[in-house]
């Protein structure tokens, strides 16, 4: 039974494979509508996951599994970034990364050599950047609920229902806007190396799942008043983050839109334009912020008395705080003067009148 429920989590995320391309490669591209292969594939998992469950299988299983599939997990993910080292060799100078090429064999291999490593029009760091780790960790969730279920003969605890709730709707919300990590630093800048393959691999599906796992063995009664609470301040982080990523978003597909036409820019010397009103004026890193959020919102169910559940949201506080630097860093080197304009107008980075 367990070792059915681990060929689950180790194969469901790889059946959208083909599907997988890389900017320009059968894509909609950053113009158009979202061709949404993620979210299809999440939607393939869940059909065949439960047809799994209603033909017994024992998915909760997965649950005294964990440290062996990580262990697993990070295996994979060292042979996997030392194939692409040595595949780097055979590529041209021009699809090396940035940040990977420094002559340097240890610190290559960890950044990534090859910026974009690509087997004919499958993009294998498109790929997985976001499937594996993200489906990955809702299935773990869904095994820890189904377990917890078990152990109380019938349904799982209001605050285990809340953060698998919740973090599945953040899975969901990813890959349905799957496109959008076309843009992101880790697309763009950094080469594909042993730093993100363990962080999609291993880091995301085994320790974001940390506060279902806490739930699991410290079962923690949520009265609803305080539940009701939490949930709204979920709300109030989905809106910012969806919110403030739609508009940028938008902008830069169509910068006369009717719902981001009305907003005010700053006109740079690249002939782009930086938003200056709208959520981009509340602070420069708006999703940061609604991420950080909803973060906390998806901690608090686990209680105050173990600081475990919240490692996830103090980790969060560092990646966001070092990736605005570099953020920061960038658009100084990339829109100069414009740039700093945009500071003085809006001097706060990801928190209101705080940070």
């Amino acid at each position: 039974g367990g070792a059915a429920a681990a060929a689950v989590l180790a194969g469901l995320p790889g059946h959208a494979l083909p599907a997988a391309h890389g900017p320009g490669e059968g894509r909609t591209g950053e113009g158009g509508p979202p061709s949404l292969p993620g979210f299809r594939c999440l939607g393939l998992t869940a059909l065949l996951v439960g047809l799994g469950l209603a033909g017994g299988l024992p998915l909760g299983n997965l649950s005294e599994m964990l440290l062996p599939l990580a262990s697993a997990a990070t295996v994979t993910a060292f042979f996997l970034s030392l194939f692409l080292y040595l595949k780097s060799f055979t590529v041209p100078p021009s699809a090396l990364a940035p940040g990977g090429n420094s002559g340097n064999p240890v610190y290559d291999f960890f950044l990534g050599r090859e910026l974009n490593p690509r087997f004919g029009s499958f993009d294998l760091k498109y790929f997985c950047e976001l499937r594996p780790g993200l489906m990955g960790w809702a299935l773990i969730n869904l095994a820890l609920l189904l377990r917890e279920a078990e152990r109380q003969r019938g349904w799982p605890s209001l605050a285990m229902g809340l953060v698998s709730a919740f973090q599945f709707i953040y899975v969901a919300d990813a890959l349905w806007y799957e496109e959008a990590v076309l843009t992101t630093i880790d697309i763009i800048h950094d080469g594909f190396g042993f730093m993100l393959a363990f962080g999609d691999l291993v880091w995301v599906p085994f320790i974001y799942s940390l506060q279902a796992q806490f739930l699991l063995n410290h079962p923690q009664a949520l009265d609803l008043p305080v539940a009701g609470a939490i949930c709204l301040l979920k709300v109030i982080g989905y809106v910012i983050f969806r919110g403030a990523n739609s508009q940028k978003n938008t902008f830069r597909r169509n910068p006369s839109d009717p719902s981001v036409a009305g907003l005010e820019t700053i006109p740079t010397a690249t002939g782009r334009h930086l938003l200056v009103s709208g959520w981009w004026g509340l602070v420069r890193h708006p999703n940061y912020l609604g991420d950080l959020i909803m973060a906390l919102a998806w901690s608090l169910p686990c209680g105050v008395t173990h600081l475990l559940p919240y490692f996830y949201f103090f980790y969060f506080v560092i990646l966001l705080v070092h990736r605005e630097y570099r953020d920061e860093r960038q658009c100084l080197q990339k829109y100069g003067l414009a740039w700093r304009e945009y500071c003085r107008r809006v001097p706060y980075r990801i928190v209101p009148y705080i940070y």
